[in-house]
């Protein structure tokens, strides 16, 4: 009997871990709740990142670089709340990189307000490219649309603007993707050809997912993720 009602405890208390949220956290090789949790790993940074104002709780775990995720619970309210992310420094001139390609397969929810993106930043952040693989609810880009192109392996609704600290450019996927490459490098140069920047210096590239709320606690998960080159 009493190892019925052990077993019954522990299975009561994994259902509730998991109904809490972040049901792989206590199993990562790393996890934090803190807004400006980092961890270091495999040459990227792994970063909880929830900056916005009016943000709820969120937690982040992580195995690797590749394979991480966050739960959050932000209120559904206006706002970016929190952009958890992966990040790769390159600190390397455009005309310098080879090749930059990146590899990305994500579980999102179906709900809420966010976006799955890279976050590329260059000329110590005077220029950022922001690439949406996915987005869901009432989310958009800065700027105003440039029109509608394809670099990179996929086809994109384009916006540039400025979010008044840094120019903005935004590549937004015309239909909803989980999985799949991306070449970030002939983006660049895409960006390049038209004017909008020079022979720029790449500092870091990150990939994550932009969250402006999830109301009720979702989770966000990188199945794997990893970018080549540079």
């Amino acid at each position: 009997m009493k190892k019925i009602m052990r077993a019954l405890v522990a299975a009561l208390a994994a259902t509730l871990a998991f109904s809490l949220g972040a049901p792989t956290a206590s199993a990562a090789a790393w996890s934090s709740s803190d807004k400006w949790g980092t961890w270091n790993n495999g040459g990227y940074i792994v970063r909880n990142n929830i900056w916005g104002s009016g943000a709820g709780p969120q937690s982040i775990w992580a195995n690797s670089y590749s394979n991480w995720g966050v739960w959050a619970n932000h209120p559904n309210t206006g706002g970016v709340k929190s952009y958890p992310h992966a990040g790769k420094a390159l600190n390397k001139r455009l005309s310098s990189i080879g090749s930059l390609t990146s590899r990305f397969n994500v579980s999102v929810p179906g709900s809420g307000a966010y976006a799955t993106t890279y976050d590329i930043w260059a000329n110590n952040n005077a220029y950022e490219v922001m690439v949406w693989m996915n987005r869901t609810g009432p989310v958009g880009a800065i700027g105003s649309r440039q029109g509608t192109f394809s670099v990179g392996g996929h086809t994109w609704d384009v916006y540039r603007g400025s979010n008044g600290a840094n120019a903005v450019f935004s590549f937004l996927r015309t239909s909803n993707t989980s999985s799949g490459s991306v070449d970030l490098k002939a983006i660049m140069n895409w960006i390049r050809a038209r004017g909008w920047w020079g022979d720029v210096t790449v500092g870091e590239v990150q990939f994550g997912y932009e969250i402006t709320s999830s109301s009720g606690g979702k989770n966000f998960t990188t199945n794997s993720y990893s970018v080549s080159g540079g």
